[in-house]
């Protein structure tokens, strides 16, 4: 049995709160390791977590400057070289298809340090990211571990009606991120993926607090219930539409994008039922993808609505945004605008699809008024295209 097989198998029979114990065993035995630590990042994505008991003590580290942060950033092993104990602390990501969890450090002798000890511990990073995964409907160790302070209960709802924050196959990657990420209320994302077809859905509830995460939670599990019967995207807003108005008799909305990405020809279908916004990065330019704007969910009985269609090419950049984001005012009564997202969105051309939204937030963060509450919402999706895959 190889050390990364001894491993698996101990972290595969551990307890699902006990995880990191068990890595953290295993480990010194098979690889010589004098320290192992997790760390999660936070939902705001600026901080990294250690995973301890509660109450935690353990000081978070920054996502920008830390060692930790670099591999976390770069998603790629960093080796950092610890002159008093003649050792190497290897910072290694915890990703599971894309979705950017944490950190997994490991302290080695530097002789242990080996090309081959570093491939197989990456890997061990990514399997234990699986587990976290599976660990997590069975405790809240690792969700506890992932706030830097207490989250309102309308952000509690929220951010478990999440699938991800970041989606990655040879068609595609996608990254997403909420604003203020402790206090979110009604905005929402969410995908699913077949063998053939990406499915992607922007919302932006009305209100705040509770009302407004009860109102997103309803339109996003009757867009799932529509989606999950296999019908097309037109009868899936038709049929969210009517579970809203017939719960909230028009009295409270959902504004709604929805897409259906065909990944074999990269064809798109769109229904455009309210605010969320739409722009592509395309050979260097930024444009808005302006469609046919149709009634926001719930608001009517009955609403009829129509697919639309565009082609996304190998290369395409698509950023959709909230309401929350277009339309921020600055301490000066400006409105953030057309011009300057368009700048914000070139500005990050360079970084991965998982990276860009909190990219764009932060920027968002330093223009508006620091009173603003309302949300924010960015999704980016990098389109590859099957056949340059």
């Amino acid at each position: 049995m190889t050390d990364f097989q001894a491993v698996e198998r101990a972290v595969r029979t551990g307890a699902p709160n006990e995880l990191l114990d068990t890595v953290r065993a295993a480990l010194i035995e098979r690889f010589d390791a004098t320290e192992v630590n997790l760390l999660m990042a936070d939902y705001s994505l600026t901080v990294l977590q250690p995973v301890t008991a509660l109450p935690h003590t353990a000081q978070p580290l920054s996502v920008q400057t830390s060692p930790e942060g670099r591999a976390f950033g770069s998603q790629e092993p960093y080796g950092q070289y610890i002159a008093q104990d003649g050792a190497v602390d290897l910072h290694l990501p915890v990703t599971v298809r894309g979705d950017r969890l944490g950190i997994l450090t490991v302290r080695l002798p530097e002789h242990r340090c080996t090309p081959q000890a570093v491939d197989e511990m990456t890997g061990l990073a990514e399997f234990l990211g699986h587990e976290i995964i599976v660990a997590e409907r069975d405790t809240d160790l690792y969700l506890q571990a992932r706030r830097s302070r207490r989250l309102t209960l309308a952000a509690e709802m929220q951010w478990q009606l999440l699938p991800a924050r970041a989606c990655a196959r040879r068609e595609y990657a996608i990254g997403a991120q909420l604003e203020p990420a402790y206090d979110i209320h009604g905005d929402n994302f969410d995908w699913a993926t077949t063998a053939d077809t990406l499915t992607l859905t922007i919302t932006n509830g009305m209100g705040e607090g509770i009302q407004a995460s009860l109102l997103t939670n309803l339109a996003v599990n009757a867009l799932r219930n529509a989606r999950r019967a296999g019908i097309a995207i037109a009868d899936q807003a038709a049929l969210a539409d009517q579970a809203i108005y017939a719960q909230y008799r028009g009295e409270q909305y959902v504004s709604t994008l929805l897409l259906s990405c065909e990944l074999a020809t990269g064809r798109v279908q769109v229904v455009d039922a309210g605010s969320p916004q739409l722009w592509r990065y395309r050979d260097k330019a930024v444009e808005r993808v302006d469609f046919n704007a149709q009634l926001p969910l719930g608001m009517f009985d009955e609403s009829a609505y129509e697919a639309q269609e565009f082609q996304a090419l190998p290369g395409d950049r698509l950023v959709f945004v909230s309401d929350g984001v277009y339309g921020a005012v600055s301490k000066a009564g400006e409105s953030y605008g057309e011009r300057a997202l368009a700048r914000a969105i070139q500005a990050v051309s360079f970084l991965p699809a998982a990276a860009v939204p909190r990219a764009v937030l932060q920027e968002l963060t330093e223009y508006r008024d620091a009173d603003a509450d309302d949300d924010a919402l960015v999704v980016c999706l990098d389109w590859f295209g099957r056949s340059s895959a």
